[in-house]
């Protein structure tokens, strides 16, 4: 599915699965389902590799992080917060 496909407010069963059957964080799960890099991303925030792979690692961000990182994929917050 491409990310136009997408019904927006939807979360993908393909990104649900990652997260509650392989223990993957949500950012990860949609970054992988959009078929972005880590190096793709962070460009997109403004930010370095090695900031971003932190941020994909930490279990909770701040919302206002949480905002920009769904912004950088593309999907509403609600989306990240499944």
């Amino acid at each position: 599915m491409l990310k136009a496909d997408l019904i927006p407010g939807t979360v993908p069963n393909a990104v649900v699965g990652r997260v509650f059957d392989d223990g993957m964080s949500a950012i990860k799960a949609w970054r992988e389902y959009l078929h972005l890099t880590q190096a793709e991303v962070a460009e997109r925030l403004g930010v370095t590799l090695a900031v971003y792979a932190q941020m994909e690692s930490v279990k909770r961000q701040s919302r206002v992080t949480r905002q920009q990182i769904a912004d950088a994929l593309g999907i509403g917050l609600e989306q990240l917060d499944f």
